[in-house]
């Protein structure tokens, strides 16, 4: 009804006096808006930039510098916020705002994660921070506070429609990312190797997944045996198995001349050439017999 004000009939309307604790809240209310939307996500230097360049590539990545983004090949959460960004600012570019309208929509699109991942604000009360922003620089009848008015109506209803398909629609996957605690994939890992000793040692130092040190010392490895001692034993030896030591060491080819060894060659080559040609007549003469019997019935028929 038009005369509705919400108040009960007959009862009278308790009038604040000036200087009461409402206009103190809402002063401060208003001055909290303010020093909301004055502190500029992005500087206006960045934002004339940005506008510079059309390949997204090249926005995405001087956005990623600005924003202090510096591992997004390997953190999902910095790659997540920084298509965020960049989506919002390419979106602003279609509406051609402003420059000033570019940095209060990039500050609002700043606060609203700032609510989210730092109070924890629900949807609803997202949304009901966004109105109460909106009105602050949003269109506006009253000539107070006019700076901040930087909106028209067709702006605000834009922004309040892209606001619902890219950030409410989607606000429990920003919980999720804020406030779930993900599994770290370990893409490196550190390994302790010792390195192998002096060439005089018997054996090498066990490596890392190998068996450990004090089982090796214990049951492997042998201390070195000294010069003296090893000649020592080598003089101790039986005159035998120096002899057959010696004999092994012999070549069995000697005695025997470079004639006698293409010789004994020719003579096993012989052997092999002979056996293999006759193994190809053998074949031949049975294929040469199959292909007369062939003929000789195609003769008859």
């Amino acid at each position: 009804m038009a005369g509705s004000s919400g108040a009960t009939p007959g009862a009278m309307t308790p009038v604040t006096p000036a200087g009461s604790t409402a206009d103190s809240e809402k002063n401060t209310e208003l001055q909290e808006n303010e020093k909301i939307l004055s502190q500029d996500f992005l500087s206006i230097d960045q934002i004339t930039d940005l506008l510079k360049e059309g390949d997204i590539s090249v926005i995405q990545e001087k956005m990623s510098v600005f924003l202090n983004f510096k591992n997004l090949q390997t953190c999902l959460r910095d790659a997540i916020l920084l298509d965020y960004y960049v989506s919002g600012f390419f979106w602003a570019k279609e509406m051609d705002f402003s420059l000033d309208q570019y940095s209060k929509f990039m500050t609002l699109l700043d606060m609203l994660l700032h609510n989210l991942q730092t109070l924890h604000m629900s949807l609803e009360d997202s949304i009901k921070w966004l109105g109460e922003v909106m009105a602050e620089i949003g269109p506006n009848r009253s000539l107070k506070n006019e700076g901040l008015h930087v909106f028209d109506v067709r702006e605000a209803n834009a922004i309040i429609d892209y606001l619902k398909i890219s950030l409410f629609q989607h606000y429990r996957l920003y919980e999720f990312m804020f406030y779930s605690t993900r599994e770290e994939i370990v893409i490196g890992t550190e390994q302790t190797i010792e390195v192998v000793k002096p060439a005089d040692h018997p054996f090498p130092a066990p490596l890392e997944e190998g068996i450990s040190l004090d089982i090796f010392a214990a049951f492997i490895e042998s201390s070195p045996i000294p010069e003296t001692e090893r000649k020592a034993l080598d003089q101790e030896e039986s005159p035998e198995a120096q002899a057959e030591s010696e004999a092994a060491e012999v070549d069995p080819l000697v005695g025997f001349t470079i004639d006698d060894v293409k010789s004994a060659l020719a003579r096993v080559t012989d052997e092999v050439l002979l056996n293999i040609q006759k193994e190809i007549k053998e074949k031949l003469q049975v294929q040469e017999e199959a292909f007369n019997a062939r003929i000789e019935k195609l003769k008859k028929a």
